[in-house]
C-alpha cells in the first residue's frame, strides 16, 4: 500500500504540474473564479510590509464598507441584504478598482444585551462579508465607534454617535450631552463632557466595559472563522480593534504620548491575545494611534504615533487615518490642493511604519463631496492618492524615482451604495428622518450611490478612483508613479507629465493616463501584478518594459513576460502580469492607454529611452 500511494502521489504531482503550466489552476471547490496558480494565499506581515504566500509585496487599496453600519436603519449592518452586499462588492471591484475593504461592525448590535452576543447579527454580518471575499476582495473588519455611542445623545441633538451599546452608556450615568459652540461633529471628542467621560471609562475598564468589549470581539472573530471556508478566511487580512481612539480625559499630568504607552497599548495587547484565542493568531491587529497624532492643524495635533510601542513586528499593522482638516475647515486652506500637497503627511506615516518594523496603512482618507468645501474634493483626493503612490510630488519624480518610497496601502472613506437614499431616524427621533448624503452628522463622502434603476454608479471621477497600482510585486519596489489625468470640473489635472528629455515616451503617452513601476526581482516565480483600470482596455493597453513591449497584452502563461488576465472573483476586473523570475535585477514597466496601435519603431524608441533613464537614475 505505501508503494501504491507513492506512485499515485507522483501521478497527481505530474498532472498538477501539467494543468498549471499554462497558468490554469486545477478546479477546486474553494478556488475563486478567474483564479490562477499563484492566487488565494493569505496576506501576512513580513519584513515590514504586507506579503502574500508567494513572497510578493502586496498593496491593499479599496474603501470603507460602510458608514451604513453607524446607522440604525439596517440594524448596524453595512447592507440591507446579502444581495445588496454582492451588488456593492462587484461594483467596488469593477468600478472602484478596489482589492480590499475595511468592513465595519457595531458593538452595539453585536452585544445588545450585556453578556449576550447576537448571533443573528453576526450571521448577517458574516454573510455580507462573504460577498466581498467571494468577489476576490480582501477584508479587515473594524469594530467602529465615533463619539463613543449614539445612546449618549438626546433625540433632538444636533449630533449623534455610534459604537457602544445602550447598556454600556446606562452603566455610566453620564451628564447630559452638550458640545457648546461646535461647527463640526468631531469637536464633541474634546468638548462634549458625556463623550469625554464615557471614553475615559472605557479605557479604564470602569464597570468592566473593556472586558465586555474584548469578550464580544473574541466571540465575533471566532464566529467569523467558524462560518467561512478556509479559502474565504485566507482573504481576511486582520482586524482593526478600535476606530480613532482618544483618551476622552487625560489623567492629571498625563500626556497624549503617555496615554498611548500606558493605556492604549495595553488594550491592543489584550486584543491581540483575544485574536490568538479566536484562531486569528496568523493575522495582524490593525492598531491605530491617538487620532490627533498626525493632525495638520497645529492646535489640534497631539504627540503620538505609538512612539513607545517598539518593534511591532508581524502581529500588528501601523494603521492610521488622514483628513485634510485645513481643507475641510474652509478657513485654513482657502485654495485647492496641488502637486505634492500631502507628500510630507503621508511620508510621516511611512516613516512611523518603518520605525515600528511593520506594514503601514491609511485606513481612512477622503473629503466631503457636498457642502461649502466640496469644490476642493477633486484636487484633495488626487493629492492623497498621489501621496499613497509615492512620497514625491510629480514635479520631482522623474529626476529621483528611488526617492519614491514604498507604495502605501489605503482604504478611502467610504463606499455606501445607499448615499442620498437613507431613511434614518436620527437618535431614534421620528421627527428627524435623514435621507440625504451619508445620513450621519451631515457627512457626504461616499464615492458611490445607486441610480434610479438600482445600479451602482460613481459619484467621483472614475479616472481618480479606478487606478493603476501594483497590487503584488515579485521583489522589492524601487519606485512607482501614476498620472490619472483626473478632472476638476472641465480641467484635466496633470501633475506628473513625462519630461521632454524622453520625447518618444512622451509621444507614446500623449494625453493618456500612464503608470511606471520600477522593481528589483527576488527570484519569485509568480508575476508582478498591476490592477488595470476600466480605462485601460486590454486590447488597447501599451506596455513598454525591459521585459519587452506589448500593445494589447496576450493571455497569461508562465512563460509570457507581459500578459493580462482577469482578477480573482469573477467581477470582470483585470490585471497586468509581468513575469521576471530572475534575482536582484532592476526591471521597469511603463503602462499607458495613450497610444492607438503604436508602431514597433515608437515602442522600441521609447524602450531605449526608458532603459537609459533607469540605468542613470537607479544605481
Amino acid at each position: 500500500m505505501p508503494n501504491i500511494r507513492a506512485r499515485l502521489l507522483v501521478v497527481l504531482v505530474v498532472l498538477s504540474g501539467f494543468l498549471t503550466a499554462g497558468g490554469v489552476r486545477p478546479a477546486t471547490a474553494e478556488a475563486l473564479p478567474d483564479s490562477l496558480w499563484f492566487d488565494d494565499t493569505p496576506v501576512t506581515v513580513q519584513d515590514g510590509g504586507f506579503t502574500d504566500g508567494q513572497g510578493r509585496e502586496v498593496v491593499l487599496r479599496g474603501y470603507n464598507v460602510s458608514g451604513e453600519t453607524k446607522l440604525a436603519e439596517n440594524n448596524g449592518l453595512p447592507f440591507a441584504s446579502g444581495a445588496d452586499a454582492k451588488k456593492s462588492a462587484t461594483a467596488l471591484r469593477a468600478l472602484g478598482g478596489g482589492n480590499s475593504v475595511r468592513f465595519l461592525l457595531s458593538w452595539a448590535y453585536a452585544e445588545p444585551v450585556r453578556g449576550q452576543v447576537d448571533t443573528d447579527y453576526l450571521a448577517a454580518a458574516t454573510d455580507q462579508m462573504r460577498a466581498f471575499l467571494d468577489a476576490g476582495i480582501r477584508v479587515y473588519p473594524d469594530f467602529h465607534q465615533d463619539l463613543y455611542s449614539r445612546h449618549l445623545f438626546d433625540p433632538d441633538s444636533w449630533y449623534t454617535g455610534d459604537g457602544a451599546p445602550k447598556w454600556a452608556v446606562d452603566a455610566g450615568n453620564y451628564p447630559d450631552e452638550n458640545c457648546g459652540i461646535c461647527l463640526f461633529w468631531g469637536q464633541n471628542i474634546t468638548q462634549n463632557e458625556a463623550v469625554k467621560r464615557a471614553s475615559y471609562d472605557f479605557w479604564h475598564n470602569a464597570y468592566g466595559l473593556q472586558d465586555a468589549f474584548l469578550t464580544t470581539a473574541q466571540k465575533t472573530m471566532a464566529y467569523v472563522k467558524q462560518h467561512v471556508s478556509a479559502a474565504q478566511f485566507a482573504g481576511v487580512v486582520g482586524f482593526d480593534p478600535y476606530n480613532e481612539p482618544h483618551a476622552g480625559v487625560y489623567d492629571s499630568g498625563q500626556t497624549s504620548r503617555a496615554w498611548e504607552k500606558d493605556v492604549l497599548w495595553p488594550f491592543y495587547e489584550r486584543f491581540r491575545s483575544r485574536m490568538d484565542a479566536a484562531g486569528w493568531q496568523d493575522k495582524p491587529a490593525f492598531v491605530e494611534p491617538n487620532l490627533f497624532w498626525n493632525a495638520n492643524i497645529g492646535f489640534q495635533k497631539q504627540e503620538g504615533g505609538l512612539l513607545d510601542a517598539g518593534a511591532l513586528g508581524p502581529d500588528y499593522v501601523f494603521n492610521t487615518h488622514f483628513y485634510d482638516q485645513k481643507a475641510i475647515s474652509g478657513i485654513f486652506m482657502p485654495g485647492k490642493a496641488a502637486d505634492g500637497q500631502y507628500s510630507a503627511d503621508f511620508g510621516t506615516v511611512r516613516d512611523r511604519a518603518e520605525a515600528t518594523g511593520t506594514a503601514g496603512i491609511i485606513s481612512e482618507f477622503g473629503h466631503p463631496l457636498a457642502g461649502t468645501v466640496s469644490d476642493k474634493a477633486p484636487t484633495v483626493l488626487k493629492g492623497m492618492y498621489q501621496a499613497l503612490d509615492s512620497r514625491l510630488p510629480g514635479s520631482r519624480w522623474w529626476s529621483n524615482p528611488v526617492g519614491s518610497g514604498s507604495v502605501l496601502s489605503g482604504t478611502q472613506w467610504q463606499w455606501d451604495i445607499y448615499n442620498g437614499r437613507h431613511h434614518e431616524l436620527m437618535n431614534g427621533n421620528p421627527d428627524k428622518v435623514l435621507t440625504s448624503g451619508d445620513a450621519w452628522n451631515d457627512e457626504d463622502l461616499s464615492a458611490v450611490r445607486l441610480d434610479d434603476s438600482g445600479k451602482p454608479t460613481l459619484r467621483q471621477d472614475g479616472r481618480l478612483l479606478d487606478r493603476l497600482y501594483p497590487s503584488a510585486t515579485a521583489g522589492t519596489t524601487v519606485g512607482f508613479t501614476y498620472e490619472d489625468r483626473s478632472r476638476d470640473g472641465s480641467t484635466t489635472l496633470t501633475w506628473n507629465p513625462v519630461p521632454s528629455s524622453l520625447p518618444n515616451v512622451a509621444r507614446l503617452v500623449g494625453s493618456g493616463q500612464y503608470g511606471l513601476l520600477l522593481w528589483r526581482s527576488d527570484g519569485t516565480s509568480a508575476p508582478t501584478e498591476l490592477h488595470l483600470p476600466a480605462s485601460f482596455p486590454t486590447s488597447t493597453t501599451t506596455v513598454v518594459s525591459d521585459l519587452g513591449t506589448s500593445y494589447g497584452p496576450p493571455a497569461y502563461t508562465r512563460t509570457t513576460p507581459i500578459a493580462a488576465a482577469r482578477e480573482p472573483g469573477g467581477t470582470g476586473s483585470r490585471r497586468l502580469l509581468l513575469t521576471a523570475p530572475d534575482q536582484d535585477v532592476l526591471h521597469y514597466a511603463l503602462v499607458t492607454n495613450g497610444a492607438t496601435a503604436p508602431s514597433a519603431d515608437l515602442l522600441n524608441a521609447a524602450r531605449s529611452e526608458l532603459s537609459a533613464w533607469a540605468a542613470q537614475r537607479v544605481k
